[in-house]
């Protein structure tokens, strides 16, 4: 994937440079044609010129028109070249490890009192949403969040999410396209706030706002018409002026009572519209994409708005008059145009509206399922995992961590089983427990993982590792500890026989003999709930615990350094570093 991003990069950013090359040029002619028109009309207002160059001025203002016309596609697809570059240099960042300076980490989705979410990194800074997250709308984002707060609902869905990411992994072409039309139809660069069409899903989903003016419908026909040819047969003296003006002043009068009514539409449609009509390119790219994956049929044929969108963009422009001020109230006016062109939009928000609901959820499924299907493309050595329908079974060949550049892997197979893991200070226990959690989250969300095989069932992750007090709630340490571990073990419970519970150094607010008997009893319980997972423990007591399996990391002193090799073995550990950690930082013991 690194030379293709190098290549479409350098692609889009040529092709930056040559279109705003020609922006500047047409943005130079239309100046010059708008100037020569102003010119000859001055010219020949003042008699400087014959009538018939008003002629001349016509032509240098049509032109003026066009290279307008042009100067705005060329910015908008200068803009689209932009965009499209930094999301090839987002991929090659992600590739060199610097996705931790991408600005959106999912932080309006972190929960502290979640299960699983703060102790494993899911969101915030260095984060799985962080490294994840390729979303441009609000809908999109917050769908692939859902999908790391909580297990699929099945095993089949989770298959479903696989082959769909898989068929999108070899669609790099759609993915970018579908990514880059979304940012110019939110009016948004990478990274920042996404376009929200909720609003707008609320106009379309709300009352019938002119449902009480219906009656001017007919009239706005009708009046325009009849002032035109009431005044054209006073022209030829063939009635009386008066019967024009009465017929213009009864048109003023139909204006004035249905002003606030479509004030309060166009207001409605404004405030929610946020971009809409400028999402026709993005779903006209799911349109013209074919797939196999059923899942993705399924979408395809949910998302397939682009031509009512372009009937919305056509009726809107006609009605964005309203926007021009003293003009519009002058074409108002002789025309009742607002009666005509917000009645329109209100038949399609009845006609063709009933459906945007869908077609954005659609989008947000395509959004969500892509940057899975990014996440593919660049990490080939991820392996999709076997989900089984079995209870309390993890097994992981080659397990790794999957947000850090070189992972040492271990193996990991839990059935039925509590590990207790041992070991010095920063030789690896805690990682593993978060390699295993955020493992365990990616699989069930329908992620790739890191490791060479994965097999597990259907487990909720339930964590402990960092705890913290809580001055503002008046919660101490040792009972915030205690309310997280009565969550854990509510869980394990509620979930019995699908639960895979993390618990690094448990109970360390209170003193070493309550805290063993406690960790005990507690791994018991937890068992007996038929929860498998791991703990890590500095108190060697533990490993006595009936039933679970002892595992530990170890350490080396070389050359007075302490050296880690991150290597899970058998056993309880036989080596701490603690004292030799103190001593090597000149602490007299």
């Amino acid at each position: 994937m690194e030379q293709a991003y190098r290549q479409r990069l350098q692609h889009c950013l040529t092709r930056a440079a040559a279109l705003d090359r020609r922006s500047g040029a047409l943005a130079n002619g239309r100046l010059l044609f708008f100037l020569a028109a102003a010119g000859v009309a001055v010219a020949v207002t003042f008699d400087r010129l014959p009538g018939w160059a008003w002629a001349i001025a016509g032509v240098c203002f049509v032109a003026f028109l066009v290279l307008a016309t042009l100067h705005s596609r060329v910015i908008e697809d200068e803009r689209r070249a932009k965009v499209g570059a930094e999301l090839n240099q987002r991929g090659l960042d992600r590739l060199a490890g610097r996705w931790n300076t991408f600005s959106t980490r999912g932080d309006a989705h972190a929960d502290p009192l979640h299960l699983y979410t703060p102790d494993l990194d899911v969101f915030g800074q260095g984060s799985l949403f962080q490294r994840l997250d390729e979303t441009a709308t609000k809908a999109g984002e917050n769908l692939l969040a859902s999908w790391l707060k909580a297990p699929a609902p099945s095993v089949e869905e989770i298959v479903s999410r696989q082959r769909a990411a898989k068929e999108l992994s070899a669609l790099t072409d759609f993915r970018q396209a579908l990514l880059t039309e979304a940012r110019m139809a939110s009016d948004s660069t990478l990274g920042s706030a996404r376009a929200d069409p909720s609003r707008f899903i609320a106009w379309v989903e709300g009352p019938a706002l002119l449902a009480g003016i219906r009656w001017a419908r007919p009239m706005a026909w009708v009046l325009p018409l009849l002032t035109l040819a009431l005044g054209l047969l006073a022209q030829y003296d063939v009635l009386a002026p008066l019967y024009a003006g009465l017929s213009f002043f009864l048109q003023i009068g139909v204006a004035a009572l249905t002003w606030a009514a479509c004030s309060k539409f166009y207001s409605a449609l404004t405030d929610g519209h946020g971009g809409f009509v400028r999402y026709e390119r993005t779903f006209a790219a799911v349109s013209a994409q074919p797939f196999t994956d059923p899942r993705l049929k399924a979408l395809h044929a949910k998302a397939g708005a682009s031509d009512k969108l372009s009937r919305f963009g056509r009726i809107f422009s006609f009605a964005e008059l309203r926007s021009s001020g003293q003009y519009h109230a002058v074409i108002n006016v002789l025309l009742l145009w607002d009666l005509h062109w917000l009645f329109r939009l209100e038949d399609w928000r009845v006609n063709d509206g009933r459906d945007v609901r869908a077609w954005f959820e659609a989008l947000a499924e395509f959004e969500a399922l892509a940057a899975v299907g990014t996440w593919v493309a660049e990490r080939p050595d991820d392996c999709f995992p076997v989900v089984v329908e079995e209870e309390a079974v993890f097994e992981g060949v080659g397990l790794g961590h999957p947000l850090l550049a070189a992972p040492v892997r271990n193996d990991v197979k839990l059935s039925r089983q509590v590990w207790v893991i041992t070991g010095s200070n920063m030789s690896g226990k805690t990682t593993l427990l978060r390699a295993m959690g955020l493992n365990t989250v990616m699989a069930l969300a329908g992620l790739p993982v890191c490791a060479r095989d994965l097999r597990l069932s259907m487990l909720g992750p339930l964590t402990s590792m960092r705890v913290k007090d809580s001055l503002e709630r008046g919660v101490s340490y040792f009972y915030a500890e205690v309310q997280r571990i009565k969550a854990v073990l509510d869980a394990a419970k509620e979930r019995r026989g699908r639960a895979l519970f993390l618990l690094d150094e448990l109970l360390m607010g209170t003193n070493t003999r309550e805290r063993q008997i406690a960790s005990k009893r507690l791994i018991e319980i937890l068992r007996d709930a038929g929860a498998i997972g791991a703990v890590t423990t500095h108190d060697l007591v533990l490993t006595e615990t009936a039933g679970v399996r002892n595992v530990h990391f170890r350490d080396d002193v070389e050359h007075g350094q302490m050296v880690f090799d991150y290597r899970l073995r058998e056993g309880v550990v036989e080596t701490t570093n603690a004292l030799k950690l103190l001593e090597a930082a000149g602490v007299p013991l």
